[in-house]
């Protein structure tokens, strides 16, 4: 599951950039650490090409106050609530890293290395009374979260993201996709 990620355009000049283009574009994405319901940055297709949009962190849930934050990845084609949308809404999360607690609790910050390197999580959105709301997704983990976490996110390299957002056969391949190595970093 991924329940928080950072967004911090003061410690990395690319999410500053993607930071900047939100906020030209009329939204205001939160930053430092972001929570579901949160408004953040996302990429999306554009007309001719990507670009930046702000909106809420999760799906309306089942329940009153409840928000669906994360779809897996090995179901999002076959249930009603993730399907049209992977298929015609995906986006992207830039990110300088995400959170896991482990079983004791514990804090971790994962992310390439201990710096706030740019991190792209996979997703898509919807229309919920007219306002669009996003969700990421989630894979099985690899031997980096393994002993923290039984998901991790669906991690995207940057020359990925026109080919998440526009192919629908890669798309669909990548949903099973193994995933990169992170480093992890407890948190106080």
């Amino acid at each position: 599951m991924c329940g928080r990620y950072m967004f911090q355009p003061d410690k990395n000049p690319e999410i500053k950039r993607i930071y900047q283009l939100a906020v030209d574009n009329g939204y205001n994405p939160k930053i430092g650490e972001v929570f579901p319901t949160d408004e953040t940055a996302l990429i999306v297709a554009g007309e001719r090409q990507v670009k930046v949009v702000g909106m809420k962190w999760g799906f309306p849930g089942f329940k009153a106050g409840q928000s669906i934050i994360n779809a897996r990845s090995e179901t999002v084609r076959q249930k009603s609530m993730f399907a049209q949308p992977f298929r015609n809404n995906r986006c992207v999360y830039p990110t300088t890293g995400f959170f896991e607690w482990s079983k004791s609790k514990q804090k971790y910050k994962f992310n390439f290395s201990n710096d706030p390197e740019t991190l792209f999580i996979a997703g898509c959105y919807n229309y919920f009374e007219d306002v669009p709301q996003s969700i990421l997704f989630t894979t099985e983990p690899n031997e980096s979260m393994i002993e923290i976490h039984d998901r991790m996110p669906l991690i995207l390299a940057k020359n990925q993201i026109n080919s998440w957002i526009y192919n629908d056969e890669f798309a669909n391949e990548f949903l099973s996709n193994a995933m990169p190595q992170l480093v992890s970093q407890e948190e106080k």
